[in-house]
């Protein structure tokens, strides 16, 4: 099994496949915007466990919105807080049940309500997010935010990424579905209908797999188990 692929070998790989030269200009130029395409295109597709990760935060007394910076979290998952040594996550709901049964700062205490409010457009070009909380805060409290985060992305100066190196084949076609569009050449299959393989097709083919392991990753596999979903038994694991 291969160790994945680094830059210059994703660079050569995609340059042999779409029949250019790796100096061409117009292959130089594109590049990096074809590597944004294809590792958005599986990051949204695929809810990567190792891209899960934690920030802290404070929330501050007599206020409900808590901001943060968008660039922290693609998703926001998970709000606790913290008060004395205890840990208390904090239930999501709507933001218009906030907004009517929480209204003032009259209702102050330990939060334990939060929902996500969005971002402003018009303050900060989009560069910030919020979340508001109920009760308000009537005290400082350490908030723990858990989501979802965008993994390094593989460029000449990082020249691994977590894509590259665990999914390098599907790297590979997601890069080649931007390419033969940029080409105007969409797979194979245009140029002889006898060949049932397109690059879009190819793709979701390992896609598939690939959305099965990261469900056994986070025991979200048949029967909310570990284990590779079994077609020859019945019932399911449980």
């Amino acid at each position: 099994m291969t160790t994945g692929l680094t830059y210059s070998q994703y660079v050569t790989q995609i340059a042999t496949m779409a029949v250019v030269p790796e100096t061409d200009p117009n292959y130089v130029i594109i590049l990096p915007q074809m590597i944004t395409f294809a590792e958005n295109m599986i990051c949204r597709d695929l809810d990567f466990l190792s891209t899960q990760g934690s920030r802290t935060y404070t929330m501050t007394t007599g206020v409900s919105q808590l901001t943060i910076p968008t660039s922290d979290f693609i998703t926001i998952q998970t709000v606790s807080v913290t008060s004395g040594t205890n840990t208390i996550p904090l239930l999501p709901v709507a933001k218009e049940y906030i907004q009517n049964v929480y209204g003032g700062s009259g209702f102050n205490g330990l939060p334990s309500l939060f929902a996500v409010y969005g971002g402003d457009l018009a303050t900060t070009g989009n560069t910030s997010q919020y979340i508001i909380v109920a009760p308000w805060p009537d005290q400082n409290y350490p908030t723990l935010i858990t989501g979802t985060m965008r993994p390094a992305s593989l460029s000449a100066t990082n020249t691994t990424s977590f894509i590259s190196t665990y999914l390098p084949d599907l790297l590979i076609m997601a890069s080649m579905v931007y390419i033969s569009a940029y080409q105007r050449n969409f797979g194979r299959a245009n140029d002889d209908p006898q060949m049932a393989i397109t690059y879009q097709g190819e793709y979701q083919r390992l896609l598939s797999a690939a959305q099965v392991e990261e469900a056994r990753k986070k025991f979200q596999s048949a029967a909310w188990t570990s284990y590779s979903p079994a077609s020859a038994a019945s019932p399911t694991r449980g």
